[in-house]
């Protein structure tokens, strides 16, 4: 009995056991820890591009912060190499700005007119006209609003001219037109020079070599907005004298309503900031304004039939505030369209050169020929995987 007391009060019985589950923790261990190794090494590639995705969309990435560090850096130790590289990133980066074309930018040259369609405090609006290669008959027009957040961009800018230019090779008129900025004007009078070129087009028909009854709307992101908001409007309050001859409106990732760019998913400073200038207030502060300015408020059965665009990776207008629009011109019966680059950011028609893009464009010519007949189009999405996002 003493010996088994002692043999049970052992330091070597103690160290035997405590090795012994010590092993057969090890033994789980491995057991659950392996599969876990090895499928993150064979998995490695996904998460890394899945990580790399993730840093891509966030705020510090998306408003460029990343740059500061380097900035930051050769301040502290160089001023003037701070200084220097600043200026040369400001360069490159206009560059960038100042080479971005639509894919499909066409190599001919076509004739281009400019006409003062009005005169204001600020200097003369004018509008770009670029006209097919041929065909004697008066054209169809397509009004197009640049983009820029409303505080920025010009018409004549490379990206807004290879727009114009594809859309003259597909047969059509392009009207490029410059309007003022948020940053010294007000949303109302960005709607009245928007509103008063397209009265301007027209009343110059004639002069313009164009056709009245074949009249189209777009615009890219606060040009996109520009067109909505005034078909939207326009058709809501039934002004016939203000619609004639507008066929249809195409908005590529336009907001629809103001308050989105605010949302979880509008990660750009810059968004922001350009909406604050440009109503001069929060949505808190001027509610009525954000809601006033939103083309979904003023959505109705009598909405001309309409081409949404959005990039469905877009951090700057989120991808739900064209969701939300298709919701309700669908609730409402008005034919539409609604494409979406699954990969796109913002602006993806200058950045992706792939074949999605071009599909893309290739659509939104067919949407305008197709809306040049009498006859109404079906409305289509772009495939079966986005009807959930019309569920009820």
């Amino acid at each position: 009995m003493i010996i088994y007391v002692n043999l049970l009060n052992s330091p070597i019985l103690y160290t035997f056991l405590y090795k012994s589950q010590l092993k057969k923790a090890r033994k789980a261990a491995s057991i659950k820890i392996r599969p876990l190794l090895r499928n993150f090494w064979y998995n490695r590639g996904s998460m890394l591009k899945t990580a790399i995705n993730a840093f891509k969309k966030s705020w510090f990435f998306v408003n460029k912060l990343h740059l500061l560090i380097p900035f930051l850096f050769f301040l502290v130790f160089n001023f003037s190499g701070a200084i220097l590289g600043f200026l040369v990133f400001s360069f490159l980066f206009l560059i960038r700005i100042l080479t971005q074309k639509v894919p499909l930018d066409p190599l001919k040259e076509f004739e281009k007119r400019v006409f003062v369609y009005k005169r204001t405090d600020v200097g003369d609006l004018k509008l770009d006209l670029w006209y097919p290669e041929n065909g004697s008959e008066p054209h169809p027009l397509v009004i197009y609003a640049h983009g820029g957040g409303w505080i920025s961009g010009f018409r004549n800018q490379p990206n807004n001219v290879s727009w114009c230019r594809y859309l003259a090779s597909k047969g059509f008129c392009a009207a490029s037109v410059g309007y003022r900025l948020g940053i010294v004007k007000s949303i109302d009078e960005i709607m009245s020079d928007f509103s008063d070129a397209i009265a301007y087009a027209r009343e110059h028909a004639a002069e313009l070599h164009i056709d009245p009854e074949r009249l189209f709307l777009m615009g890219l992101s606060a040009g996109g907005h520009l067109a909505l908001l005034y078909t939207a409007y326009q058709t809501f309050h039934s002004n016939r004298e203000r619609l004639k001859g507008i066929r249809g409106v195409v908005a590529f990732y336009a907001p629809t309503n103001l308050k989105d760019l605010f949302e979880r998913d509008s990660k750009s400073f810059f968004a922001r900031f350009a909406v604050l200038l440009t109503l001069r207030g929060t949505p808190a502060s001027v509610e009525e304004l954000y809601q006033e300015y939103s083309p979904i408020r003023w959505l109705s059965g009598r909405m001309k039939p309409t081409l949404l665009v959005h990039g469905k990776e877009d951090t700057t207008v989120p991808f739900n505030s064209s969701v939300n629009f298709a919701r309700g011109l669908k609730r409402l019966k008005v034919p539409f369209r609604f494409l979406v680059h699954q990969s796109g950011n913002h602006t993806f028609e200058f950045s992706k050169k792939d074949v999605q893009t071009d599909w893309i464009l290739e659509q939104t010519v067919r949407f305008l020929r197709a809306n040049l007949k009498d006859r109404k189009p079906k409305s289509s999405l772009l495939n079966e995987e986005l009807r959930k996002y019309y569920e009820n």
